[in-house]
């Protein structure tokens, strides 16, 4: 049985870190492969791959300030969906689990959080995880 792909336009409360003249996103569900997303820009080349923590890192669970559930638009007792970015290379596969997306479905706004602190590292090991 084959599923539909995910394709939606979502759109970032504050520019991404590092992509801040970027601001057109599409989020894309990859055939085959749940809960693993491609985030592409109609504007530029860019093209990050996310995981959604809740499949792959599932004991994740990131503190998200009260501020951008409200910026967010989440209504009382919704849970945002987080995504990870993936990274891959030819010795392992990593997620930054310091810098997670929070995507909230129904109003398609999303942001990424930088987390403060030493509690989640910029690459960890999926395999790992």
């Amino acid at each position: 049985m084959t599923t539909a792909v995910m394709n939606t336009p979502v759109a970032f409360i504050a520019p991404m870190p590092g992509l801040e003249n970027v601001h057109d996103f599409t989020l894309r569900s990859v055939d085959g492969a749940t809960g693993l997303y491609a985030l592409e820009s109609g504007s530029a080349p860019v093209r990050l791959f996310l995981a959604d923590a809740a499949v792959f890192v599932p004991g994740y669970a990131p503190p998200v300030p009260p501020s951008a559930l409200e910026a967010l638009e989440f209504e009382q007792g919704e849970a945002p969906q987080v995504l990870v970015v993936l990274n891959h290379s030819p010795e392992s596969t990593t997620v930054n689990l310091m810098a997670p997306i929070v995507l909230n479905p129904a109003s398609r706004r999303c942001t990424q959080l930088v987390l403060d602190g030493r509690d989640y590292p910029l690459r960890a090991d999926l395999n790992s995880l």
